[in-house]
């Protein structure tokens, strides 16, 4: 029953694979980035069940918090141009 649930889990990162590369948007592809980190998530605690080695599920969830805080990194740069703080010149706020 699991090695099905692997195989469905596989071809659904193939399927998000080629969302990711086919976009159209940004967002598209942000979310896609998304989903497909969600899904090695999966992956992972799924082989460790299979293999029987439950030490994957804390390498699962911390690829699942690496995978949050990127998409929010990502999405920061993408609308301000920077990831640390954002600071505007002292014209820009008296403009």
């Amino acid at each position: 029953m699991f090695i099905v649930a692997t195989i469905a889990l596989f071809i659904a990162m193939i399927l998000v694979l080629i969302r990711l590369f086919a976009g159209p948007t940004l967002y598209d592809r942000v979310m896609a980035l998304n989903m497909f980190g969600t899904q090695t998530v999966l992956f992972i605690g799924l082989l460790g069940f299979l293999t029987g080695r439950p030490d994957f599920l804390d390498i699962a969830l911390l690829y699942a918090l690496i995978n949050f805080v990127g998409t929010i990194a990502i999405l920061k740069f993408f609308r301000y141009r920077a990831i640390g703080d954002v600071r505007r010149d002292i014209t820009e706020a008296d403009g």
